[in-house]
């Protein structure tokens, strides 16, 4: 299942975007904090808890500098998938979105495709809300 999230775009640097999206800890200001718990991170990996009960494991993979962050499912998830955040510079800052691929069966694909869409662009929003207030 591929989903791609609505673009946000901020006033900032390209640098500034991707030096703060790489470190997988400031993941936790995206997320939706009424959604989440049991949040644990360090600077290449975290986990935590969606509504649901259902524990993501997300560890950092590879960077493309300025360009792309690619983060992967960790150990005890329950599907395996690829997330990445790809950004390009405009104008007026940086527009970055979301890009998700899972292999899961389509009986979970049913169930979770419009709760991971919803918090794919919760997340895009709150870059803009981290940046921009």
């Amino acid at each position: 299942m591929i989903i791609e999230s609505i673009p946000a775009s901020v006033h900032q640097p390209i640098s500034v975007v991707f030096d703060f999206l790489k470190n997988i800890e400031n993941l936790n200001y995206l997320l939706p904090q009424d959604k989440i718990s049991a949040w644990t991170a360090t600077s290449t990996d975290c986990s935590f808890k969606i509504q649901g009960g259902i524990i993501i494991p997300l560890v950092l993979d590879n960077t493309v500098e300025n360009k792309e962050i690619n983060l992967v499912s960790g150990p005890k998830s329950p599907f395996p998938f690829t997330l990445s955040v790809r950004l390009s510079e405009t104008s007026e800052g940086t527009k970055g979105q979301l890009f998700f691929d899972g292999k899961m069966s389509k009986t979970i694909q049913f169930l979770a495709e419009k709760p991971l869409k919803n918090l794919f662009n919760t997340m895009t929003e709150n870059i803009k809300v981290h940046f921009e207030g």
